[in-house]
């Protein structure tokens, strides 16, 4: 393995930054109103919806987690970007269009978010601020 440079350091930090800034958010509003994100979910034509709210909310916090600490980034790396293509055809796909067409633009900015998402599964939490747990895409 190549020693990383500052600048790829830093990049890295700082997407695992955004990565759990983004899900801490998501969090955040589902503690704020975890009614409202029930109703979201009952909306959307899903049983349980408040189960289902709670579970999200538990899954994007193990998620702030993991991109906090480095462990187990890989694993935990795929699993979101399943998560986010999942609530993007979910909440905002082709069946959505035709009453809004800004969803289909809510529904395509789950792509980058994915992709980056499976850029940092492949390549791990770097070599900095990192904790050594679990299996990741570098050894």
């Amino acid at each position: 393995m190549e020693p990383q440079s500052t600048w790829q350091t830093a990049a890295i930090l700082i997407a695992r930054l955004i990565f759990a800034a983004m899900f801490a958010m998501a969090v955040a509003f589902k503690f704020m109103d975890m009614g409202a994100t029930a109703g979201y979910i009952a909306a959307a034509g899903f049983p349980f919806p408040l189960f289902l709210a709670w579970c999200a909310a538990i899954l994007e916090t193990l998620l702030v987690i993991a991109f906090l600490t480095g462990a187990f980034l890989t694993p935990a790396a795929l699993i979101g970007a399943v998560y986010v293509v999942f609530l993007g055809f979910a909440f905002h796909g082709p069946s959505h269009w035709a009453g809004n067409q800004a969803e289909f633009g809510a529904f395509m900015s789950h792509f980058p978010f994915a992709a980056g998402l499976l850029f940092a599964a492949v390549h791990g939490p770097g070599s900095v601020l990192a904790v050594r747990q679990g299996w990741s895409g570098k050894a």
